[in-house]
């Protein structure tokens, strides 16, 4: 809300891992790829997020969302729930790949993982704006599912 958005994307979700989880920034290439992107991910209401303001993230990522919100009140794409369709979209990839691991619950890294996977969502803009490419990252968080983690 701060921003201007009305509901939490994708670039939200890239700007809260790379703050907090410390195996999320592991699993980039570098610390200066970190900083890079958090200087984007900060510029977002000042800069070039300003083109996203008042806009709803939806990469088609996540087609049967729109599906079962339409007519339904339950949804209709992210809005009454607060959550990009893309995001939410991601939330969900990231709960199933750590279910594919046997885990109960998602890692930061499968979240990445998530966002990574999907070329047209704006975290991956984000990513290649700082000169990261999702799909190397998602390479590498699929050659090693814990990579950046404690689990290594």
């Amino acid at each position: 809300m701060r921003d201007g958005d009305r509901q939490i994307d994708t670039a939200h979700l890239l700007h809260s891992l790379l703050e907090t989880d410390p195996d999320v920034r592991a699993a980039l290439d570098d610390g200066a790829q970190v900083v890079r992107l958090l200087g984007y991910l900060v510029q977002r209401s000042i800069g070039y997020g300003l083109q996203w303001q008042g806009t709803v993230e939806d990469s088609g990522a996540m087609p049967l969302l729109h599906a079962a919100g339409a007519g339904s009140g339950s949804g209709s794409g992210g809005k009454e729930t607060g959550w990009s369709p893309s995001a939410a979209a991601a939330m969900e990839a990231a709960a199933e790949r750590a279910a594919r691991r046997g885990e109960p619950h998602a890692l930061g890294v499968d979240l990445l993982a998530a966002l990574a996977a999907d070329p047209d969502c704006r975290a991956v803009e984000v990513l290649r704006r700082a000169g990261a490419d999702a799909r190397v990252i998602l390479r590498r968080l699929e050659d090693d599912p814990y990579a950046g983690t404690s689990a290594d």
